[in-house]
Formats: structure tokens, C-alpha cells, sequence
């Protein structure tokens, strides 16, 4: 199994999408304009982040860009929508001084029209050094090339990994902010990186700042292959996110079993990083059709192995649909209030109150981290699984039938959380209709 740094295995993640949280405009600036100091207003949501029981924030992209921080223009310099780099300096500081780890949002597979060597590639041509960069079709009439792109973007100019000059300059970036305090990258759209581009790139990374932590965005595809020869720590578990609000959509526990035994099987080798939502998905809060699933949604991703993310607002409870067309991001990516809920406003909010009972759960079990996870009970209605690491165990029980169900476990247990009760005899569940449970196992069985 990879070894991530060792604070990894305590992580919860608090991801946050800057450019919409602080209500910066939809588009750069022109040149000369003022720098917007706005970064500083995530300050009071990193007390937040403690109160909910977060270890570490994820950050959205922060760098110069000319739209919505995917479209890079300056690697090494902070998107003056957001403020300057003694801004985000400072607002590392001010997570390590809460205890948070902060990890940044790398966008290396592709950069913005306006990347100064895009621009010095048109103006130069094919045989220049910045040409090599991108993967470019010159025209013979001698106009202007097309280039590869991300996913039909033109917008979006694919570099070209086979350029050591891209990889370097990957390095440097990735340097020049680890030594500013930045403990970890999440990889912006890795899986369109050949895997072996980033193997002695995070070698080096590594050497100067041994205790980054790194996560590749890989949708679909082989995740342990990928991670293996990547040399990445962990990508992002999109198979377990689908089959978590599909399996409770549909009432059909069967697929989340064929989900966790895959899951357990990437465990194997590395710690995946799960979610329930994040900046590019309709919030969870309306993807489920049933709000009482939630709980269940939390508890799969607070029980298993890997490393926990809470999308910023989801423990709120807040909506959002995610389009496909022009602007379709914007609802799931919303600006945040000045400051955030007050005790007696989290107090009173039932996401909240669960999202806290679940996070604390995990924080009191950090074994999880590496845990596998075995389903023992399965209709289409009702499932229960068990999370274990050597002697430690948890249980879930969940439940989408409109009846009361009788569960009779294998071991005696104990009731850490849920919407049902457990009888004095220790090993018989009663769980209310569309109920849930997450128990301590006494014993192994």
C-alpha cells in the first residue's frame, strides 16, 4: 500500500471553491487594474472548518486565470480577484494556526490562451522553445495553429507532457509554493496526463518538501495502476460517489455492495480520497430524491477507507444543480456569506448537527483510514457492512424500506449513532423506516 505522510491518516477535508466563495467577478480584470484583497474573507470559515471537525482545507484554484481559475495565465501569481500572494500566505498561516493543513489546486494538464508561452508561441512559431510546450498544428498558409485542448475547450491549451521543460516547470510551481507553507496538490484533470508524466516530477517535489501530500482527479479508469505508476497518493473515488446516491435513489443496496467491494479492493493499495459532492456536482442535498438519506450517504463516506472531503455548504445543507451549458458550475459554486452561521444557527441546523456527529466518529477512529469494508446483510432495501482494521470494527446499518426493520447481528455492539435503537441484548437492530445505524463492534467475528 502507497504511504502517504503520516497527518494524512487523521485528514478531513474542508473544499472550498475561492473564486466563488469570496464573489469575485466571472472574468479577470484588465491589466492595471487594483488588486481585489478578498482572500482574507475565508478567514472566519476556517473557525468553521474546526467546529465541524475538519483537519485540513482544500482549496480551489487561486491562480491567476481569465475566467473560473481552470484557464491558468500565471502559476506564480495569486488571481488578483482573490488578492496577492502575501494574501494567501496569510491565510496559510492562519489554517496552520488552527491545526488545518491547506492543499491547493494544481491545474497542470492544461493553461489559459493568455499563458505568456502560449502567447510567445503564436508570436515566435513552430521552432521555437515555447512551441514545444503545447501540441500545436501549424497551418501551411502560415496562420494562426490549432492545438489540443481539454475536453473540447479551446479555451483550455493542452501542454505537452513530453516537454521536460513542462515537466520542470511543474516542479518549480509546485516548489515555490510548498516553500510558502502549501502542504499538499490536488491534480486538476490527471487522468488526461499520462501517468508516468508524474512519477519524477512528485520525486522532486518530494525531496524539497517531503511531507506533501498529492491527489490526482481520475473519473474513471484503472485508480491503483494509476496511482502506482504515477506515484500519486491517492485519486479521487468518483465509482463511490456514484454508487452512493444512486444505490439510495434506486433502493438497490446491490450496487453500493458492488461499489465497497471495489472500494475495499483500491484500499489494497491506497487510500482513496472520497466525497460526497464537490465543486463539478450537484450538491448531494439535490441529488438525493429522499432528504432522510443523507445519513446514509455520510455514514458510507465517513466509514470507509480513504481520506474524507465535506464540499464547503454541503454541511449546511445547501442545494445546487449542476447544468451542462455556459455558467452550468455557477449554483454549485456559490459565494459565501461574510461569516459563517453563528453556534446557535449550526445548533439549529439538522446537516450540520449530522455532518459534526459523523466527522467526530471519524476523528475518534482514524484507523478507518485504512479500513475494509465487508457487507453482511443485502436486500434491495437494507444493508449492513462492516469497517475493519486489525482488532477495530464498525458497523453501519442502512436502510431505504418505507417499514420498520429487525436486524440480528453477528456480535454484540454498541450505538455510537443512528435513527433507530438497539436492544439490551447488544445484537438486535431495530431501525425506524429509511433508518440508519453506525455501531462499535465488541468482538470479531
Amino acid at each position: 500500500m502507497t504511504r502517504p505522510p503520516d497527518w494524512v491518516e487523521h485528514a478531513i477535508f474542508w473544499h472550498v471553491y475561492p473564486l466563488g466563495a469570496v464573489g469575485a467577478e466571472p472574468t479577470a480584470a484588465e491589466a492595471g487594474e487594483a488588486v481585489q484583497h478578498r482572500l482574507d474573507r475565508l478567514v472566519p470559515w476556517l473557525d468553521h472548518a474546526v467546529v465541524l471537525g475538519a483537519s485540513g482545507i482544500l482549496l480551489g484554484p487561486v491562480f491567476a486565470s481569465s475566467t473560473h481559475g481552470y484557464d491558468t495565465v500565471d502559476h506564480f501569481r495569486v488571481d488578483p480577484r482573490l488578492g496577492d500572494e502575501a494574501d494567501l500566505v496569510a491565510l496559510v498561516d492562519a489554517a496552520h494556526a488552527r491545526g488545518l493543513r491547506v492543499v491547493l489546486d494544481g491545474v497542470f494538464n492544461h493553461v489559459g490562451q493568455d499563458f505568456a508561452r502560449f502567447q510567445d508561441a503564436l508570436a515566435s512559431g513552430p521552432g521555437s522553445e515555447s512551441a514545444a510546450w503545447f501540441r500545436l498544428r501549424w497551418l501551411d498558409d502560415g496562420g494562426a495553429p490549432t492545438h489540443d485542448d481539454f475536453e473540447g475547450h479551446s479555451a483550455l491549451v493542452a501542454l505537452d507532457h513530453s516537454n521536460p521543460a513542462v515537466a520542470e516547470h511543474v516542479v518549480e510551481v509546485m516548489g515555490y509554493w510548498g516553500d510558502r507553507g502549501v502542504d499538499g496538490w490536488r491534480l486538476d484533470a490527471a487522468y488526461a496526463v499520462p501517468p508516468a508524466f508524474w512519477a519524477p516530477v512528485l520525486t522532486e517535489v518530494r525531496r524539497r518538501h517531503p511531507g506533501t501530500y498529492v491527489l490526482g482527479e481520475v473519473i474513471h479508469g484503472d485508480y491503483p495502476a494509476v496511482v502506482a505508476e504515477s506515484g500519486m497518493d491517492s485519486v479521487t473515488q468518483y465509482e463511490l460517489w456514484k454508487a452512493v446516491w444512486s444505490s439510495l435513489n434506486d433502493r438497490n443496496a446491490y450496487e453500493l455492495d458492488h461499489a465497497l467491494r471495489r472500494h475495499s479492493g483500491f484500499a489494497e493499495t491506497f487510500a482513496p480520497a472520497t466525497f460526497v459532492g464537490n465543486h463539478d456536482t450537484t450538491r448531494i442535498a439535490s441529488r438525493l430524491d429522499d432528504p432522510r438519506h443523507l445519513a446514509h450517504a455520510l455514514v458510507v463516506l465517513f466509514t470507509v477507507a480513504g481520506t474524507p472531503t465535506v464540499y464547503a455548504g454541503d454541511e449546511l445543507g445547501l442545494e445546487g444543480v449542476k447544468e451542462d451549458r455556459a455558467g452550468g458550475d455557477d449554483a454549485v459554486r456559490p459565494e459565501l456569506a461574510a461569516s459563517p452561521p453563528s453556534d446557535a444557527e449550526l445548533d439549529a441546523n439538522p446537516a450540520f448537527a449530522l455532518h459534526r456527529e459523523l466527522v467526530g466518529i471519524r476523528r475518534r477512529h482514524p484507523w478507518l483510514h485504512r479500513a475494509r469494508t465487508e457487507v453482511r446483510v443485502i436486500s434491495d432495501t437494507v444493508m449492513t457492512s462492516v469497517s475493519s482494521s486489525g482488532e477495530d470494527a464498525l458497523e453501519i446499518a442502512l436502510s431505504t424500506d418505507d417499514a420498520p426493520v429487525e436486524i440480528v447481528l453477528d456480535v454484540p455492539v454498541t450505538w455510537l449513532a443512528g435513527a433507530g435503537d438497539l436492544a439490551s441484548d447488544g445484537v438486535t437492530l431495530r431501525l425506524e423506516p429509511h433508518g440508519w445505524a453506525c455501531l462499535e463492534r465488541l468482538a470479531r467475528a
